[in-house]
This record gives structure tokens, sequence and C-alpha cells, in this order.
């Protein structure tokens, strides 16, 4: 067991802006990521509304930026997933799969995750090639993409891979929820088509190892083939790993000052880096004035 004053979890911006600033007041702060730093960036086709980038900056450029940051400040994080995080006899404790710490504070910063298709819907020989985000599939080239979805992250994921790629957008509906930016670029590439009242109704896996995928388009059923299929339906706070008393007890934890949501985990629609990243800060400021008010 490591005690620590205090544990984030997450290095996203959210997390890492925390860390960043407990570290420039002098508080130790143990950051858990069990996956890369940088969170939802290394999907980002373009950061353009992020201070300091005249001309925007894709996501894994600014990941590689903070990772820089965070060795020169000399941050501590541990590539370790937490498991389970609880409020135990007036202190956290935060278990991954190699270890256990204690601290007097959390900040929870641990974003978002992606919904799935209904289980059963994806065949087992088909799910190695369907994913939920880009990031694993931005190296690929001259393949077919479906991309099922409508909003922001559909079409940036279109704009994403469509510059080497083959893409069709499925939007089972016929309202758009995409800032109309995202979509205007997407039609001026000639690679992205969009197909509106497309329901995607099975995915199969065919003899030459393809996707085949049969779509009710306006009321039409077609037979598409595809080398990958992204699921882009939307996010949900990842919580999972959150304890029982954290659980009932989280409003007076809050309220008490030790423990912090910050980031994606808790700005619903309005999940922005900049965004994030002040919630980082503001936490970081609030737990040193915490800290010296109990000096």
């Amino acid at each position: 067991m490591h005690k620590i004053r205090v544990i984030i979890i997450g290095a996203g911006p959210a997390g890492l802006t925390t860390a960043l600033q407990l570290k420039r007041f002098g508080i130790p702060a143990l950051v858990l990521e069990g996956r890369e730093i940088g969170g939802l960036l290394h999907n980002a086709n373009l950061v353009e509304n992020y201070p300091g980038f005249p001309q925007g900056v894709t996501g894994p450029k600014l990941v590689n930026l903070l990772k820089k940051q965070v060795e020169r400040i000399g941050v501590e994080i541990l590539p370790e997933k937490a498991q389970n995080v609880e409020y135990d006899s007036g202190s956290f404790v935060a278990k991954t799969d190699q270890d256990e710490y204690r601290a007097e504070i959390a900040v929870i910063a641990s974003g978002t995750k992606a919904r799935q298709f209904d289980n059963g819907f994806i065949p087992a020989n088909a799910k190695s090639r369907v994913f939920y985000e880009v990031r694993d599939l931005l190296e690929i080239t001259d393949k077919e993409i479906i991309i099922v979805g409508a909003g922001d992250a559909a079409f940036d994921y279109a704009l994403n891979l469509g510059q080497r790629n083959q893409v069709k957008i499925l939007n089972r509906g016929r309202g758009i929820k995409a800032l109309g930016l995202l979509v205007e670029r997407s039609q001026q590439n000639e690679n992205i088509a969009y197909l509106e009242d497309a329901q995607l109704k099975e995915v199969t896996v065919s003899e030459n190892e393809c996707l085949t995928v049969k779509v009710v388009h306006r009321e039409k059923l077609e037979i598409l083939e595809a080398d990958y299929l992204i699921g882009a339906l939307g996010r949900e706070p990842n919580l999972d790993f959150l304890g029982e008393c954290i659980q009932k007890t989280e409003r007076k934890l809050v309220d008490s000052g030790i423990l912090y949501f910050i980031g994606d985990v808790r700005n619903g629609i309005y999940r922005q880096t900049a965004i994030a990243a002040g919630d980082g800060l503001r936490a970081a400021m609030q737990i040193d004035q915490r800290f010296k008010e109990n000096r």
C-alpha cells in the first residue's frame, strides 16, 4: 500500500493539467492511466479551438506536446488501470492490477467510454474488425471503412481516415448532429460518402474475410462491403471502477472538497479540450487552497 496526498484517475487533458499545477504547488500527486496519456485527443483529426495554435493542431501532436511537458515538469504517471476506487476510513483507496494506493484526495478524470452495438449484434468472428474509436486505425491505407453515426465523432473520424481510405458514413436518421464545419469538410472530400436514412441491419464476415454489411437505405436493402466498421454511437461517463461507498456518499465527498470529477467524465455535451484543462486547473487550485486552510 502506497500513500500519496492526491490520486488522479486518468491522464487526459483534465487529469494532466491537475497534476501539472499540483506539481507547481509542491503537492505530491500520482496519476493512474491504463492506456496512453492524452485521452480522446488520440482520435482528434484537428483541434482548432485550443488557444495558442493559430492553424489548429492534430490530436496526436497535442498529445506529444503534453508528454514533453509532463516529463519536463516531472509528473508521476503510472501505466496502471484503476480497477476499483473506494473511500475507506477517511481516505481513498485505488486498486490496480498491480498495487494499491491510498490518498487524502481523489480526482476522477477518467473521461468517457464509447457506447457499443447491442450485445450479440456483432458476431464473434467480426469483432476484430469493429472499432469504436479511430486511434487504432490511423496508420491504415487503401481500406473501405463504414462509420455508423451522425455526430461530431462520426464526421471527425471520417476526416481522419478519409485522407488515405474510402469512407462511408451511415446515418440512421436524417438529422445531422455534427458541427457544420465538419460536415462541410467531409462533403469536400471525395473519399467520404454520406448516406442518410440508412439503418444498419446485419454484419457478417464474407468468404474473403471482409465485412458484409446489410443496410436498409431509404427503404431499400443494400449490401455493402468493408474492411472495418466503426461505431460512433455516442459516449457515456467512464465510472465503472467507483466503489459503493463513493457512489452512496458522492455529493458529501465532493462538497467536503476531497473528491473531484473533472473533464469529460462530467461535462456532458461540453466535452472540449480547453474546458477539460480549465477543470483540471481549477481542481488543483482548490486542492491547494484546502491544504493551506488545513495547515
